[in-house]
C-alpha cells in the first residue's frame, strides 16, 4: 500500500493547491485509502468522529465564544482605550497600544484570527489616519495578533495537548513567557523603528482620561485573573474554565448593557461556524493519523531522522525548519493533529519534554499563519483593510525577523518555557 499512501499525500497536496478547505482535503483521500485498505465506509466514519471525542477539545469552542463575545460586546474596545490612555506620552503611542491591546486581548480570545478580525478593524484605521504607513500598521497588526493563539487560552495548545495527552494547564504555563516575549520582540522593532522617524510624537498625559479608562477596563483585566488563577490553581479544568470565561463575558455584557440578543445569536453564529470547520479538519485529521500509524511513519519518519543525527538539538533544528514549512502550507490544527503522533514520540525518545515540545510547535505554526500560500492571518487583514494581500504581506515581513527571533530562543533555552510550570508545580 505504499503506492496508496503516495498518492494519498499526493491529491491531498493538489487539493491544498487549489485552496480546497483543508478538512476536505484531507478527509476525501483519506476515506479512499480506508477503502482500499479493505476497511469499510463504517470504520472510516467512525474513526473520524472518534477524533471529536475528548472532553477537552470541549474547551475550544468555549474558548472561541469568549473570543467572539469580547469583540462583539465592546469589551475588547475598552482594553484598547486604557492602553491608549496609559501609552499615549510615549513616541509611536499607537504602536505600543497595537501590541499592549494585543496582550490584553490575548488572556480571552485563544485565536490570532479573532485579535485581527476584531482590533484590526480600529487599530490600522487609526494609525494611518495618525500618519503611520499603512504597511506597518497592517504589518504590525497582523503579527501582534499571533500572541492570542499563543498566550493562554490558546487554542492550539488545547488541540496539542488533548492530542500529545499532556497537561492542558502545564501547557498553558509554559506559554505565557514565550507569548510575553513576542510582545517585547515586537516592542523592541517599534522602537527602533520610531527612534529614526521624530514624526511619531507623544501627546500630554492625561490623569483623568487615564483613570476612567481604567475603571472601565476593571472588568475585562479581570478575565485572565479568572480564568488562568482557576486553570493554575487547579479549581477548574480547562473546560471548565472555558465555561466560566463564557458566564462572565454574558455577565460583563449585561453590566455594560452591551449585550443584545440579536448581539449573542450574531457571537454564536459566528463561533459555530468556526467551531464547525475546526472539528471537520479534527476528524478528517483522526483519520488520516490512523492511516499514517498503520502505515508506519513514525517508525520511518524517525529510522530517517536518528540516521541523520541522534542529537536532540540537531532534531530541534530539522523540526522547526519542516514546521515553518508545513505552517505555510497547512491549517495548523491539521499539523498538529498529524504530526505530533510521529514526531513527539522520537522527541521523547531523545529526551526533549513534551510540553516544551509543544510550545516550539505551536510558535513555529503561528508564524505560518503570516507566511503566504496559506496564511490565514494575511487573507484577513487583507479583508478588513480591503488592501491586497500582497501588501499586506511587505508589511509583515520586517516583523518576521523579532517573531522567528523568540522562536530560536525558545528553541535553544527550554528553560525559558519551562520555568513557569515548574514554579506552580506541574
Amino acid at each position: 500500500m505504499i503506492l496508496e499512501l503516495w498518492m494519498v499525500g499526493l491529491v491531498i497536496a493538489f487539493l491544498l493547491l487549489i485552496r480546497v478547505p483543508v478538512g476536505l482535503a484531507f478527509i476525501g483521500p483519506s476515506m479512499w485509502y480506508a477503502l482500499a485498505d479493505g476497511n469499510s465506509s463504517g470504520f472510516a466514519l467512525k474513526t473520524t468522529f472518534d477524533g471529536l471525542n475528548s472532553f477537552p477539545l470541549l474547551a475550544v469552542p468555549l474558548f472561541i465564544l469568549v473570543g467572539v463575545l469580547a469583540n462583539r460586546l465592546g469589551i475588547a474596545d475598552r482594553l484598547y482605550d486604557f492602553c491608549l490612555a496609559a501609552l499615549g506620552r510615549v513616541r509611536g503611542n499607537l504602536a505600543y497600544v497595537n501590541v499592549g491591546s494585543a496582550v490584553g486581548f490575548s488572556w480571552m480570545s485563544g485565536s490570532a484570527l479573532a485579535d485581527v478580525a476584531g482590533l484590526g478593524k480600529m487599530q490600522i484605521p487609526q494609525m494611518v489616519r495618525a500618519g503611520y504607513p499603512y504597511g506597518f500598521a497592517s504589518g504590525l497588526t497582523a503579527s501582534s495578533s499571533l500572541i492570542s493563539p499563543v498566550m493562554p487560552p490558546s487554542i492550539p495548545a488545547v488541540i496539542y495537548a488533548a492530542t500529545a495527552t499532556v497537561s492542558t494547564g502545564a501547557l498553558f504555563a509554559a506559554s505565557v513567557v514565550p507569548a510575553l516575549l513576542m510582545a517585547v520582540g515586537l516592542c523592541v522593532y517599534i522602537f527602533l523603528w520610531t527612534a529614526r522617524r521624530p514624526q511619531y510624537v507623544s501627546v500630554p498625559f492625561d490623569r483623568q482620561r487615564f483613570a476612567k479608562a481604567a475603571m472601565r477596563a476593571t472588568g475585562p483585566g479581570l478575565t485572565p485573573v479568572i480564568l488562568l488563577g482557576g486553570i493554575l490553581s487547579g479549581y477548574f479544568t480547562p473546560t471548565e474554565a472555558a465555561s466560566v470565561a463564557v458566564l462572565y463575558m454574558l455577565v460583563l455584557g449585561v453590566i455594560y448593557r452591551s449585550l443584545r440578543p440579536r448581539l449573542l445569536l450574531q457571537a454564536l453564529r459566528e463561533t459555530a461556524t468556526i467551531t464547525g470547520g475546526i472539528a471537520l479538519i479534527l476528524g478528517a485529521a483522526a483519520l488520516l493519523g490512523l492511516i499514517l500509524t498503520r502505515a508506519h511513519v513514525s517508525r520511518d519518519v524517525a529510522e530517517f531522522l536518528t540516521a541523520i543525527s541522534d542529537s536532540p538539538w540537531v532534531f530541534i533544528i530539522l523540526v522547526n525548519i519542516v514546521l515553518l514549512i508545513l505552517g505555510a502550507l497547512v491549517d495548523a490544527t491539521a499539523v498538529i493533529l498529524v504530526t505530533v503522533p510521529v514526531l513527539l514520540p522520537i522527541a521523547v525518545d531523545l529526551g526533549i519534554d513534551p510540553v516544551y515540545f509543544g510550545v516550539v510547535m505551536i510558535i513555529n505554526l503561528m508564524i505560518g499563519l503570516l507566511t503566504p500560500p496559506v496564511g490565514s492571518v494575511l487573507y484577513i487583514t487583507s479583508s478588513v483593510t480591503g488592501r491586497p494581500v500582497d501588501v499586506v504581506f511587505r508589511g509583515v515581513a520586517p516583523f518576521l525577523i523579532p517573531l522567528v527571533g523568540v522562536l530560536v530562543l525558545i528553541s535553544a533555552f527550554p528553560a525559558v518555557s519551562l520555568w513557569l510550570p515548574g514554579v506552580l508545580g506541574f
